[in-house]
């Protein structure tokens, strides 16, 4: 059972917004068995929307289209669809237009007759009643192909996708089951684990797919299967994922986007009772943004300083300006020292600190672009690391991020 999502509007195509509909659209389809084979960002166009709705016939059962769904003269996927099904009787639904007004009312806003349009139909529509705005959705079916079409404000596509579409899919489609599982590596890169997982993947059954989705520092490795038997399929999921366990023990950190290393951390700080701060330089508070992300993380994380100067390296964090003058801020002294400033001053058990040169200048010292030093100290332990992360900025940054968390459960261990 196929699926392909149609987003219709200038907007998106521009950049104007970002399409987070389809993601989520794609996720809620995934968990009832219908596997997404095209996702489409379209102009408001009439005969571009056409040229999309037949093409999408031709290759999918399930076609959604949000967007282009308002009373204004530029919205138009509604007359657009009718005129691809031939239907040109329009069908006004009372029930819409008294849940308008209904609406209207709640805010102190006039009712005025052009939100009568929005309650006009076209005939072969079924009626798909939005509770939480204006503009209803739609649902035909004609040639074995359902299309669906919803208003594009998120809160009001999703709550028609929850109530509306999936039921009717789930109702008028025998489908089949499709699970995933979904294992965090950290610290070796795709190539390095495809090469160590090779006869692993070349021997998985027809029905098990591996898939590789490499970030910074991190690569997760989703294998998904798809049957008609849930418990076969299940159990033959769980086989494999303790085959990984077995084959590359050491880089994985847990199962799934719950298992994130931040999340792994923040575990084995409550578990060991341990508090942590942080200094950052080059990574602006980003270290500290991904520790507290996790909720409970205040009973673990202190604080941090966000040194991006010399000045404030040597007035917040006690950092020596002889030994900035010595080795520049981006060298092993200054990242031990801002380590040290931040565990005594926040009275933590331990602290992480980073600093070196993002780029794309290198600020008055003798280090490359992409050269990052990591501090960790403890109450027994002090260590500095020299990575070279390279270009560009967003890289480098992302990467200290990444790497820092490796050195804390690491360390943490």
């Amino acid at each position: 059972m196929n699926a392909e999502i149609i987003t219709i509007g200038d907007e998106i195509l521009i950049g104007q917004i970002v399409d987070t509909n389809s993601q989520w659209i794609g996720q809620q389809l995934n968990k009832i068995g219908v596997s997404v084979y095209q996702i489409s960002s379209i102009q408001d166009d009439k005969q571009h929307i056409l040229n999309a709705f037949k093409e999408a016939q031709e290759r999918v059962d399930i076609v959604i289209i949000t967007g282009g769904l308002g009373p204004t003269k530029d919205d138009i996927t509604k007359k657009t669809i009718a005129e691809f099904f031939n239907d040109d009787k329009v069908v006004e639904h009372p029930e819409v237009v008294e849940h308008i007004k209904g609406l209207f009312k709640r805010i102190n806003y006039p009712f005025r007759e052009v939100q009568r349009a929005q309650a006009q139909l076209p005939s072969k529509a079924i009626l798909l009643m939005n509770n939480f705005g204006t503009a209803p959705g739609m649902w035909f079916y004609e040639n074995e192909t359902v299309f669906v079409s919803l208003p594009g404000v998120p809160y009001e596509m999703k709550g028609l996708i929850t109530n509306e579409v999936l039921p009717r899919i789930q109702k008028q489609f025998k489908l089949p089951f499709i699970l995933h599982k979904t294992i965090m590596t950290y610290g070796q890169g795709e190539s390095m684990i495809a090469e160590r997982i090779e006869d692993f993947e070349n021997n998985l059954p027809t029905y098990i797919k591996l898939a590789y989705l490499p970030s910074f520092g991190r690569v997760r490795l989703r294998l998904s299967a798809k049957g008609e038997n849930k418990e076969i399929i299940e159990t033959a999921l769980h086989e494999k994922v303790d085959e990984l366990y077995q084959l590359i023990p050491e880089i994985i950190t847990g199962l799934d986007d719950d298992s994130s290393l931040e999340k792994r951390v923040g575990v084995l700080l409550k578990k060991s009772n341990r508090t942590i701060s942080t200094a950052e330089s080059l990574t602006g508070g980003k270290i500290a943004a991904t520790l507290v992300s996790i909720a409970g993380s205040s009973a673990y994380y202190k604080g941090s300083f966000v040194t991006y100067s010399a000045e404030t390296k040597i007035n917040l964090l006690g950092v020596s300006a002889e030994t900035i003058k010595k080795y520049t801020v981006a060298s092993k002294e200054v990242a031990l020292e801002m380590a040290r400033g931040a565990k005594e001053k926040l009275q933590t058990d331990c602290a992480i600190a980073v600093t070196g040169n993002a780029g794309p200048t290198t600020d008055h010292n003798d280090k490359s672009v992409g050269v990052v030093f990591i501090a960790f100290i403890s109450d027994d332990k002090e260590i500095v690391q020299e990575f070279n992360f390279g270009q560009p900025r967003e890289k480098v940054i992302n990467r200290t991020v990444s790497k820092s968390l490796e050195i804390l459960q690491k360390e943490i261990l």
